[in-house]
């Protein structure tokens, strides 16, 4: 049974036994680990609460991890945003604001600014991670052709501020692990490709030591539950949403 909440536990419990430091990507980015090094991030689309179920995992396990939270309504949730920062946590924006402004730069940016500080109010946040609104003709991304982050005290975004060369991400997109043909945006350029077909497969490559000393292990919590109607319901959704993307993808290229 795979996207449960037991099998995260197994990979954390697998990751720490096989010799992984558990880095924020804050942290990450500002005083990197030497040796093995994992980076969990945490991408909260919707379902705030399911966040919280896999931050409060992670605390108990003595783990830190980054969550990146959208501010829409019935994602943003100020009382679970400050739970999981209690918990020792890295909480940031899950920016979508070209999309929000439909394409109006100047507006987007003024926009990112005022949720940034909202953010702020919680955390002291110096890393940001784009939403990939794989429906949107806007790439989030882009934003920053025209503007810079770093003005804003900003020391890094994921998709620009990594050498993925030397890091593996691995993406639970798709409710599967870098399954590119269902993943609109959320793909990095690197040389490091990791075939797995399950977590459970994740976990066993992480025991044997057969993935590299680098990780960037992308979550989004909405997938994760106890196996019952939540799980199931999330199952039979995210196979009609592949069918859509993978349209999506196929028309981009």
């Amino acid at each position: 049974m795979d996207f449960t909440l037991k099998t995260y536990q197994s990979l954390l419990s697998a990751l720490k036994h096989a010799g992984y430091t558990f880095q924020t990507f804050e942290e990450f980015l500002s005083v990197p680990a030497d040796g093995k090094v994992v980076v969990l991030r945490h991408d909260i689309d919707k379902r705030p609460e399911n966040a919280l179920r896999l931050a409060q995992i992670e605390h108990a396990s003595g783990v830190k991890a980054s969550y990146y939270i959208r501010i829409v309504k019935g994602t943003w949730n100020e009382e679970i945003i400050e739970q999981i920062v209690a918990l020792g946590h890295e909480m940031s924006y899950h920016y979508e604001d070209l999309t929000i402004t439909k394409g109006n730069y100047e507006k987007a940016f003024e926009h990112f600014k005022v949720h940034l500080v909202e953010i702020r109010r919680f955390y002291p946040a110096k890393t940001i991670c784009m939403h990939g609104s794989p429906l949107s003709k806007w790439d989030n991304r882009k934003l920053w052709e025209k503007y810079d982050y770093r003005k804003e005290g900003i020391i890094g975004e994921p998709y620009f501020d990594v050498d993925y060369t030397k890091v593996l991400y691995i993406t639970d997109t798709g409710r599967a692990w870098n399954k590119t043909g269902v993943s609109v945006r959320d793909k990095v350029e690197g040389g490091l490709e990791l075939k797995v077909r399950n977590t459970h497969r994740l976990i066993t490559l992480i025991t044997q030591n057969d993935v590299p000393e680098k990780l960037i292990i992308n979550t989004h919590p909405q997938r994760w539950f106890n196996f019952g109607w939540g799980w199931m319901k999330e199952f039979v959704c995210q196979h009609i949403k592949n069918v859509i993307k993978k349209v999506l993808v196929a028309f981009m290229h």
